[in-house]
Parts: structure tokens; sequence; C-alpha cells
């Protein structure tokens, strides 16, 4: 025999139980007026057994008429709505403290400071709050700020992130990932890892997927080891990852034990017939660049200079009370170090435009300045600080942009290498005769720069077609493009609409835009513009399909 659920009764609160019982309904259940309690089963025994049966409230309402007990049970309605209000805006606010505490915890995380600030930072906002608006203490009391709650937080927040991640990496169809190694102040090497993806919709994702230490050694099967289980932890599949960046060391490209090489020897053996195409960090070919001028005893004659000045504290201020009385444009010199590229070149701008100033503090403290007053030295300065200073410039247009975009800023610095854009060496040109400035040796070093450019720029050359199709599919040669892509470029060269699409996002965001061709349907990536407006719905009896 099947056993009797209480739900099939289709058991309703009666209007009558109130009075008679001093009952209410809450959420489906009887709740008593008078002691708080509520029952499991909505039966008027229950609610009787109760109310004549329970010792909380014996008598209390035994010498009441109707009219008091219904008044009594307004009167008990309305007190057990004002406590469940208490109660909802209790849980509110408590659940606006645990919000803000994520917000702290994660501005925290950010700027890189200790768990330990999030105390600091709540002292600092009672401060406020008891100058501002006292009356709302409580709510900042309420929130919870301490080392171990932070610590909770950010760790729930990476936890969070990394979930969202791996529910973007489902929807990729494609996917490349950057690599470097690094050691930290505590000689442990750190192996950062990138991933950019693209979904059917061609929408971009770029995050960065896991930092893991590397305690023991770094070679090529090491690096391979640990970038797999990252991407097997996400659950990618091989078969869609298309490119690797690394930083170019061996571990990284080695021919036959670098992680490249590993990473495509395991592809071949899973049978992905798609070619991984790898490339050496533009911004760090760039840098390597500029190593090949061989001018490093004109940087180390300068460092010397600056780290006279700088490294002792009274030489330091002397130096700056110096420039003070001379009234100079700058009142310092900046440090040098080799990790940060660019502060090179911010170095030896400042020490040429403070040349003559430097010079004579350093005779003042009985330095010898032969070298530093040197015709030849300082056209080799002026050249320096140039060069450095048109290479720092570059490196800040590669920084946040496409591949294209890099290939194109990289070209036109090989294109507008020549003197008479040199500044510096200009000033040097007035000083001293043509024929004392080394212009003939200098061409020659703008020629070894640029031969190093097309050596490391090789792999970037070969792939020149596939960059000008995504920079600008609209100005390339139907012909020279692969021939499965030949027929729908054509319709896209002829399509004014896409044309003048491109002309307003531009590269980077048009290739949302472009329709999909699947079999005799077109899959829009995103609005397309029809007669000046935003198209959403696909227009009745066509084939467009919205993804």
């Amino acid at each position: 025999m099947a056993k009797w659920k209480v739900d099939a009764e289709n058991r309703g609160f009666q209007a009558r139980w109130e009075a008679e019982y001093m009952f209410t309904e809450v959420k489906g259940k009887p709740v008593c007026l008078l002691c708080g309690e509520s029952l499991a089963v909505m039966k008027e025994y229950n609610l009787r057994r109760h109310h004549e049966m329970s010792q909380k409230h014996k008598d209390k309402d035994k010498n009441m008429n109707t009219e008091q007990r219904l008044q009594k049970v307004e009167e008990l309605k309305r007190g057990l709505k004002s406590q469940q209000a208490l109660f909802t805006k209790a849980k509110s606010q408590s659940e606006a403290a645990v919000k803000a505490s994520f917000i702290v915890a994660e501005e925290v995380a950010k700027s890189a400071r200790p768990f330990t600030e999030g105390e600091f930072i709540k002292n600092c906002m009672l401060k406020v709050c008891d100058a501002v608006c006292p009356d709302k203490r409580q709510l900042f009391s309420n929130m919870s700020l301490s080392r171990n709650t932070v610590a909770e937080h950010v760790d729930q927040l990476s936890t969070n992130l990394k979930e969202q991640l791996v529910g973007k990496g489902k929807d990729f169809i494609a996917y490349s990932t950057a690599v470097d190694e690094s050691t930290d102040t505590s000689d442990i090497a750190q192996l950062s890892i990138f991933i950019r993806g693209v979904d059917s919709s061609l929408s971009i994702t770029e995050e960065f997927l896991a930092l893991r230490p590397m305690h023991g050694t770094t070679t090529g099967q090491d690096l391979y080891e640990e970038v797999s289980r990252c991407v097997n932890e996400m659950g990618l599949p091989w078969e869609k990852l298309v490119g690797l960046t690394t930083d170019g060391a061996p571990a990284m490209c080695g021919h036959r034990s670098g992680l490249v090489a590993r990473m495509r020897e395991w592809m071949r053996e899973e049978n992905v017939t798609d070619e991984l195409t790898a490339y050496h960090c533009i911004i760090h070919q760039e840098s390597l660049c500029g190593k090949a001028l061989k001018m490093e005893h004109v940087m180390s004659t300068i460092t010397r200079a600056v780290n006279f000045i700088r490294a002792k504290g009274l030489n330091h201020r002397q130096f700056k009370a110096f420039l003070g009385e001379l009234d100079t444009e700058y009142g310092d010199l900046p440090y040098h170090t080799e990790v940060r590229w660019l502060s090179q070149g911010k170095v030896l701008q400042r020490c040429f435009e403070l040349r003559e100033e430097i010079c004579l503090f350093m005779e003042s403290k009985g330095k010898d300045t032969t070298e530093l007053r040197d015709e030849t030295f300082l056209c080799e300065m002026a050249f320096l600080c140039d060069i450095t200073s048109h290479l720092n410039v570059m490196n800040l247009q590669l920084q946040g942009r496409v591949i294209s975009d890099m290939y194109s800023t990289v070209k036109a610095f090989k294109t507008k290498m020549n003197l008479s854009q040199f500044p510096s060496c200009q000033t040097m040109k007035e000083k001293l005769s043509t024929a004392v400035f080394p212009s003939a040796q200098f061409a020659d070093k703008l020629n070894i720069l640029a031969a190093d450019f097309r050596c490391r720029f090789a792999d970037f050359e070969a792939q020149k077609n596939r960059f000008e199709l995504l920079s600008n599919p609209f100005a390339v040669d139907v012909e020279s493009a692969p021939p499965n892509l030949q027929m729908e470029l054509t319709e896209l060269q002829c399509n004014d609409t896409l044309k003048e699409k491109y002309e307003r996002v531009g590269a980077a965001e048009f290739a949302r835009f472009i329709p999909i061709m699947t079999g005799n349907k077109c899959v829009l990536n995103g609005p397309v513009t029809y007669f000046g407006g935003d198209y959403h719905d696909p227009p009745v009896g066509n084939h467009c399909i919205r993804k």
C-alpha cells in the first residue's frame, strides 16, 4: 500500500483559525502568534491541540471575547511583521557588509598590498564614518577585514575567476598561450602562463592563466609538464592550440628538447594535423635588437657618473642644490636598471641635457671628466640617446596591441631610421663641425640594427600575408589569399556595408562583424549595419541567423 503524503491532502490555512487558535500563515506554514512556534502540518487538529495544550501561552486569551481576540490577532500580526522586517534588514545589512569586504579584499589584492592592510582600511573608514555619518557606524563595524578574512576572500575571488575562465574556455574554437620564466627575489623560478582564446562569435578572451613556482630545474621537459598541466586543468583540447609565444630562451625554443619542440612532438603523437605557430615575444625581440649596436662602453660610463651622484646621499643632495643654483630645466637624475628597459632612454636623455652640469659637479668633487668631455664620446652618447629614445617609443607602441599592428609598427621603425630624425645628433652637429661628427660610423650602426631586425623578425615576415588579411581584408589581393578563403574574401570586399563598418570600428573590432558562411546560411557574428542603423533581427525569408 502506497504511503499517504501530507501535501496530497491539499490543506490550506483558514481565516477563522486566526481568532480561534491565534495562528497565522507564514510562507505556507502555520505560526502561533502567542509563542512564535511554527507547526509542520497545516491541520486544524494540530493547531487546536497546540493552542489548548501548550504551556507557553496557557490562559493568555482565555477571558477575551471575539472582538478582543481579533484586535489581539491584528496587534500580534503587526508585531510579527515588524520582527520579520527587522530580520530582513539585518540580513540585507549583513550581505552588504560581506559584499563590501570582498570589494576591499579585491582592491588589496590588485595593489599587491599585505592582507593585514584590511584592518587598517577598516579603521580609516570608521574614523571617516564618525566624522561624516556617525549614525552609520554599525554598518561599517559589521564589515570583517581581518587578515584571515581578506586572505579567504582573495582565495574565493581567485577560484571564481578561474571557474569563469574555464567556462569561457569551453566555447573556444582556437586559443594560444604565452609563456615566460623569470626568477623572483627569493631565487625561485616563476613560470607565468597567459592564454588568449576566441569563440565562435570571434570574441577574444585574454587572461592570466597561472603562475607556477619551479623549485627544481627549469628544463624544456619541466616547462612542458607545467604548461600541459595548466592546459589540462582548463579542459582545453590540444587540437585547438594554434600559437605559442615564448621569450626565446633555449629551454623554450630548443629544436630538440625545448618547450616548443616537445609540444609539437606531443601534438604529432596525438595526430593533431594543424601546425603550432611559435613566436618569440615581439617586445623582447625589439629590446634585444638594441644590443646589436655594441655601445655598452657609453652606457657604462654614464652609469658610473650617475652612480657617483645618486649612490651617496650627500652627493645627491649637493647635486640637486647645484642644479637649483644654476636654474636648470631638470632638478635631478634618474636611476637606470637593466630590468626596466625604458629607464635607459630616460637616463641617457637626462644626462645628455645635463652633460655640462654633471661635468662641473664631478670636477668640484675632484673626479676626472676627460672621457665625459671627449667629443667622440659626446657624439656617441647623442646617437645612443636618440636611438634608445626611438626604441622606447616603439616599445610603448607595441604594448597592448594585436600582432598585425605590432608588425606594422616594426616595419615603420625600420623605414624611418635615419640621422635626420635624431635631435641629439643634430645638436652635436651644430656644435661641432660636420667633419668631426662621425656620420658614416653611425650610418653603419643603423645598417647593423636594420640587419638584426630583419634576422630577428624573419618568422614574422613569413606570416605577413596573414597579418595583412587580418589588418585590412579589403586591401588584400584575393589571389594571394589561402584558396579556402578566396571565395568569401571576394564577397567581403564587394560588400560596401561591411567596408563602411570596417572603417568605423577598426581592424581589432571588425572581425566580430564578418559573416561566417555555413552551408547556404549566413551566420552573423555581431550587429550588421544596414542603411545607417544597427540591424538586429534577420529579415523574414532570408537565411541570416544570429549566433
